[in-house]
């Protein structure tokens, strides 16, 4: 499904999405809530996170628990412990953007050389799966430029072939290059996804969809 969200196409920066649950920003329309429900086929849940609408830059997790930042607010923590079942782990540390830096499903998670090994080990432990460091296609920001699923994951094109291979054995799930947004290689701040369906900023042409559909193994 394509769609916009407060005048762009970066829906993903908005929006954090796993097997069971769809966290959203407060205040959407409800005709973009319906739409965003039916791609992806979870329970929306509806906040702020450190009093921000980009809920998909500050959080970040799996099907087994999420990490949220030291900035978020007290109230917004103890809401999210209340209608969330999975762990729910606050990281302190000075880097907050946790949905740039950390790449899961429920089978591994690699996260930013940027991150420390006491952070790793918080993480690995929130989300239930063994945490490798790394940087993709020189980028250390790599919750960005990809998205994974249980079913299948995308990377930024500049990704190597050996880069690709070790994403495969790590996540177990096949991997492809693709863009989102006409071209954009920010695939997770342009798209929100998990292992039922996808919603793509509004910006991504028909070919960029077909073949996110078909690499993110979503049937229609």
């Amino acid at each position: 499904m394509r769609l916009d969200l407060f005048g762009t196409a970066n829906v993903g920066a908005f929006c954090f999405a796993n097997d069971n649950y769809l966290i959203v920003p407060r205040d959407l329309p409800p005709k973009t809530l319906s739409s965003l429900e039916e791609a992806l086929q979870v329970k929306v849940i509806e906040t702020t996170i450190s009093g921000s609408v980009l809920i998909g830059i500050f959080i970040a997790g799996n099907s087994n628990g999420i990490v949220v930042p030291s900035t978020i607010y007290d109230e917004e923590l103890d809401f999210l412990k209340k209608e969330l079942s999975l762990n729910i782990v606050k990281i302190t540390s000075k880097k907050t953007a946790l949905g740039n830096l950390v790449l899961a499903n429920d089978k591994a998670a690699m996260i930013s050389t940027e991150l420390t090994k006491s952070e790793a080990k918080l993480i690995s432990d929130a989300l239930g799966v063994e945490v490798v460091k790394g940087s993709l296609a020189g980028f250390t920001s790599i919750g960005a430029i990809a998205v994974v699923t249980n079913k299948g994951m995308l990377v930024h094109p500049k990704a190597t072939e050996d880069e690709l291979k070790q994403l495969r054995e790590i996540f177990k799930v096949p991997v492809d290059t693709s863009t989102v947004n006409r071209g954009s290689p920010l695939l997770r701040i342009g798209m929100v996804a998990n292992s039922k369906g996808a919603a793509l900023g509004i910006m991504t042409t028909g070919h960029e969809l077909a073949h996110i559909e078909a690499s993110l193994g979503i049937t229609r």
